[in-house]
């Protein structure tokens, strides 16, 4: 769970003072798949069940769990898409083909080193 950040220590997800900035990156990884039109598919069809929605939180929690289980250093863009195929094709029943998984993945990066930036700079100096 190390966060490596240029010209800084080794530090974790957990090593900052205030969970306010875990919340902030779990909403915002909550509200960029509100976007994703492939996923909100999925789950007004219920295409995964029933429990189409638990399934959706389910995915914010592995993607933020995703992101603090590694170093920054380590974060590959391609291992967040397989990520995301994974969970659309095991937990939705569904395959997407339209290019949109590998543009939220990136979009998930860009979130998550802007959080890491705020959270450095103003918990963890």
């Amino acid at each position: 769970m190390e966060l490596t950040m240029s010209g800084s220590s080794d530090m974790t997800l957990g090593d900052c003072p205030s969970s306010s900035h875990h919340v902030r990156l779990l909403e915002g990884i909550a509200l960029l798949l509100s976007g994703w039109h492939g996923l909100q598919l999925a789950i007004e069809n219920q295409w995964g069940g029933a429990d189409s929605v638990q399934k959706y939180h389910q995915l914010i929690v592995d993607i933020f769990s995703w992101f603090s289980s590694r170093s920054k250093a380590s974060l590959c863009v391609e291992e967040l898409e397989n990520v995301l195929h994974e969970s659309m094709l095991l937990s939705f029943n569904t395959e997407i083909e339209d290019g949109s998984i590998e543009e939220v993945a990136e979009q998930l990066m860009i979130l998550y080193e802007e959080y890491a930036q705020t959270t450095r700079t103003v918990d963890c100096l």
